[in-house]
């Protein structure tokens, strides 16, 4: 009998150092763990549902390329320079600046440049700007439908 006591005594199995090393080895691929993150951003352009509006002949629309570049009225400019910008404003404006602007960028302008561009129509003292959408696939399925 005390031979089988002495037994069950001895088969006891302290698991306490194995918990102490598990969590040690969860903590140190915690902490030597790298993150990826994404640095860049997936921009979309807005979409419109309204009916396309015809350009009037009072307007002027500043075009901003995918490369940077800009065009006022169909002109390409030299430079894309901030006052090589905002003198072809005044050129093409004549001096009047009640005229309302239109902004069109491609999608895969830098937003450097249209950020540029709205800053150039700020400093010339224009106080209409018209940022130019896409039409949505949606809108475009409804509006033949209905038709």
């Amino acid at each position: 009998m005390k031979f089988r006591r002495k037994l069950r005594d001895e088969l006891q199995i302290n698991i306490t150092p194995l918990i102490d090393v598990v969590f040690l080895l969860l903590i140190f691929f915690m902490v030597t763990t790298t993150f990826n993150r994404e640095t860049r951003l997936l921009v979309n352009l807005p979409e419109a549902n309204a009916d396309t509006v015809e350009a009037t002949p009072a307007q002027l629309e500043i075009t901003v390329t995918r490369e940077g570049g800009y065009a006022i009225n169909g002109r390409v400019l030299v430079n894309n320079r901030l006052e090589t910008l905002m003198r072809g404003l005044e050129v093409e404006s004549n001096g009047d600046h009640s005229v309302p602007v239109l902004l069109i960028a491609d999608a895969e302008a830098t937003h450097q440049a249209v950020v540029t561009a709205m800053d150039a129509i700020g400093q010339s003292g224009f106080t209409r700007l018209n940022i130019a959408t896409q039409r949505s696939e949606t809108a475009e399925t409804l509006r033949t439908d209905i038709n």
